[in-house]
């Protein structure tokens, strides 16, 4: 019997996920998490062979929850379920310590079969990562940061790289956020210094191509 610990923020989905895994065996739900808040306390508590973690309202809490799956339940798969499966999207989860995404659009009755299977190690997914030749392979950045980086070492403001990437300025700050906590760096003109030292930013009209 598979200890199955679920973190959401909204008690909905944890009713929703109960009710696909009624007719799946194999399976104990040991607890509910609002993942809205630190979970460290009840991953050490609940000691959970699987945690499937809800992509909520607020993306950066999934991607925290997963964080503290890896680091204080390390033995168990941490699973997202998500409505966005693009290949961004994909990219901040599995850097998180995602074991796998599971697909929102999945059929309720599927679940507790697509559960089982990642768990027993017959699906692994593994996303392309796409990477421009200039970057190099132990880069800690997603595609998305790498373009934002790119633009920033131009001297582009955060509302320029906005309108650039038809994204709003809330996100470009999110993402130069991330950035500099990967890199190790302060600020923004760290950060650039970091990208011209470490060949991170192509000429603008490969950017434009």
């Amino acid at each position: 019997m598979k200890r199955l610990l679920i973190i959401a923020d909204h008690s909905l989905v944890v009713h929703a996920i109960r009710l696909a895994l009624r007719q799946t065996a194999g399976f104990k739900v040991v607890g509910f998490i609002d993942g809205r808040q630190s979970a460290q306390h009840h991953l050490l508590e609940a000691q959970p062979d699987i945690v499937l973690v809800d992509d909520m309202h607020v993306r950066q809490h999934a991607l925290d929850r997963l964080r503290e799956v890896i680091e204080h339940a390390p033995n168990a798969k941490a699973l997202l379920l998500s409505g966005q499966m693009d290949e961004e999207s994909l990219d901040e989860v599995f850097e998180a310590g995602a074991t796998a995404v599971l697909s929102k659009a999945v059929h309720p009755v599927a679940l507790g079969t697509l559960l089982r299977e990642v768990v027993q190690e017959n699906i692994v997914h593994r996303p392309r990562r796409t990477r421009s030749a200039a970057v190099a392979e132990d880069c800690p950045l997603t595609t998305r940061e790498l373009e934002i980086l790119r633009l920033a070492s131009q001297g582009y403001t955060n509302g320029r790289i906005a309108r650039e990437l038809w994204v709003t300025e809330q996100t470009v700050k999110f993402h130069l956020s991330n950035t500099y906590r990967k890199l190790g760096v302060a600020n923004r003109t760290e950060a650039s210094r970091y990208a011209h030292l470490h060949d991170l930013v192509v000429p603008h009209e490969q950017l434009a191509s």
